[in-house]
């Protein structure tokens, strides 16, 4: 026996002899003792959440299943993504559920969703699908789809909100070998037109190594097994056509091996640099440098590596002005032992990673993140962090103890002071930020208008979390629908910046962002105790500016390129 044992069971029998002469000398107090037991104590009442998952009772009836044997392969573990829409333009979100079988459910902006797969045509699709992206590439004011997955990839275009018709072959798209996160967006500035860009992941099929060797248990293979695959960029020719512009560009120029994709302007003015996240590959920051080509200047700008110039499992990304400067940060998912990289923006094309300074590394580096979203979960006016987490190998038990395959969520709130911090507040997010998941996309969005950002996440191996954002207290509001006439219709691009006396805030609308999936388009702004907005400017892809005055909070607003605000009733047309 060691002496830490026999310090252990010393200690034990002194404890337990304490205990039985404690419990003897009470026994006899109380039985010459007539007086009623002193009253309990009251209970201590448990903080309320701040998120909780209402997928079933909102009517959300899915599963993802992992099929085959276990354990599971790199592709069997990629995972899926979902996407918050307005299909048929309500003014409502409704839901889709990328897997196997698509699932579309319409939302009724009280909570409440019902399943319109079979109805919208959806149920006659079937590849193995894994992300989408949300925007209207012909501009007739319907939100399109583009569905990315292994060895396909779909472009179903929106027939006035009546169904969803396959055009792919007809758009002049192919199906990709590996295609995860893509993103539409307006690259040349004032054409009205979206653009694509698809990210490819690996060269993955039967002769390639299935499982590895890892301290003699067999399991998945990590992505530097595989020969990366190089992302395809899609220009859009109108008429519903696009072709493959993706060496003209230059985007031919990338490390492959993608797995999150974000467009931002990072100046004023500018149009859309893409910022591609890649598992174990410099990132890239694709910048246009004229006549629609892009420079590379991840390695450059401090993006392509992590802190300490290292390379890093890049997944989820996310574009977003988190200390309110007026300029446009990045944030990335990373994989276990890694910080998730938060890279402040400097100005002049050049960035920091502030993870270690803001206090997100610490926390983060246990968990294996894939999506992540930065918003502001208690409208005060600074963006927050919101990550889903998930191993990739679900045998990882048997291999690392210290570790697993279902991860939680994180949450992490933005103190807004300087120096600024993110504080991890998941242990008071509530109780479904305590429930291991299989955690990979996540979307953002207001599904019941009530002014609050809500989420949607997978569960790989379970069914989808819809957590309604009940936080309490919470600032005052705006949300902004923007509609494009010089620009893309959607607006896809375009900062917004609200100014209240000496405070200003820039966001952006887009719906790309964190991993294979798509969220509200509407800008939301939490404005936390601000008496009224001063200005509201938004900055169209075109260049064209309008600036509305004395805005009124808490509501949702509609701006159109040129024309101003259109508002009925407090709600969006």
């Amino acid at each position: 026996m060691t002496r830490l044992s026999i310090k252990f069971c010393k200690a034990t029998k002194s404890v337990t002899t304490l205990r039985l002469f404690t419990g003897l000398l009470s026994s006899l107090l109380l039985a010459g003792c007539t007086h009623a037991p002193p009253p309990a104590l009251p209970a201590i009442p448990a903080a309320p959440p701040i998120f909780t998952d209402v997928a079933a009772a909102a009517g959300l009836n899915y599963r993802w299943v992992i099929a085959g044997p276990r354990p599971l392969n790199i592709l069997q573990t990629i995972g899926n993504g979902c996407a918050f829409l307005d299909y048929d333009n309500d003014g409502n979100l409704d839901i889709l559920l990328v897997g196997p079988k698509l699932a579309l459910y319409k939302g009724d902006g009280q909570g409440h969703f019902i399943d319109v797969t079979q109805k919208m045509g959806l149920d006659k699709l079937s590849g193995h699908f894994l992300g989408c992206t949300v925007g209207d590439y012909d501009e007739d004011g319907f939100d399109d789809l583009y569905v990315s997955g292994y060895r396909t990839g779909l472009l179903l275009h929106n027939e006035a909100g009546k169904s969803f018709r396959d055009v792919t072959a007809q758009a002049g798209l192919k199906p990709q070998p590996w295609g995860t996160s893509a993103a539409f967006a307006e690259t040349v500035p004032g054409s009205g037109r979206l653009d694509l860009f698809v990210a490819n992941y690996a060269k993955f099929g039967p002769t390639d190594a299935q499982l590895c060797d890892s301290h003699g248990i067999r399991t998945s293979c990590g992505p530097r097994y595989y020969k990366p695959i190089k992302g395809v960029f899609y220009r859009n020719l109108g008429q519903g056509k696009f072709t493959d512009a993706s060496a003209a560009a230059g985007l031919t120029a990338t490390s492959g091996r993608g797995l999150g994709a974000a467009w931002a302007p990072l100046a004023a003015g500018e149009a859309p640099s893409l910022a591609i996240a890649n598992d174990e590959m410099a990132g890239d920051l694709l910048r246009p440098s004229g006549k629609g080509h892009y420079a590379d200047i991840g390695t450059a700008a401090g993006t392509a590596f992590d802190r300490d110039g290292n390379i890093h499992g890049g997944m989820g990304t996310d574009w977003g002005d988190y200390d309110n400067d007026g300029k446009l940060d990045l944030f990335v998912c990373t994989f276990q032992s890694e910080a998730k990289s938060l890279y402040h923006n400097g100005g002049g094309g050049l960035f920091t990673d502030t993870s270690y300074a803001t206090g997100l590394a610490l926390p983060t580096m246990p968990r294996v993140a894939f999506g992540g979203k930065l918003l502001d979960y208690d409208n005060d006016g600074n963006l927050d962090v919101i990550t889903s987490n998930g191993h990739v190998q679900d045998n990882i038990h048997e291999i690392d103890t210290s570790t697993a395959y279902r991860q939680t969520l994180q949450l992490f709130r933005n103190g807004g002071q300087t120096p600024l911090t993110f504080a991890d507040i998941t242990a008071a997010a509530g109780p479904d930020f305590a429930r291991p998941l299989v955690g990979r996309g996540l979307a953002i969005g207001d599904y019941d208008n009530d002014g609050k950002m809500d989420v949607l996440v997978v569960d790989s191996e379970g069914g989808p979390l819809l957590l309604h954002n009940v936080a309490a207290p919470s600032g005052h509001w705006l949300e902004v629908r923007l509609i494009g006439t010089k620009s893309n219709r959607d607006g896809l691009g375009a900062t917004v910046t609200a100014v209240m006396g000496s405070r200003s805030l820039l966001r952006l609308c887009h719906t790309d962002g964190s991993y294979l999936s798509a969220s509200d388009r509407r800008v939301h702004f939490g404005l936390g105790g601000a008496k009224k907005i001063d200005s509201l400017t938004v900055r169209w892809p075109s260049g064209h500016t309008d600036t509305l005055k004395d805005v009124s909070m808490d509501r949702q607003i509609t701006v159109k390129e040129g024309v101003g605000p259109m508002l009925t009733a407090g709600r969006l047309h």
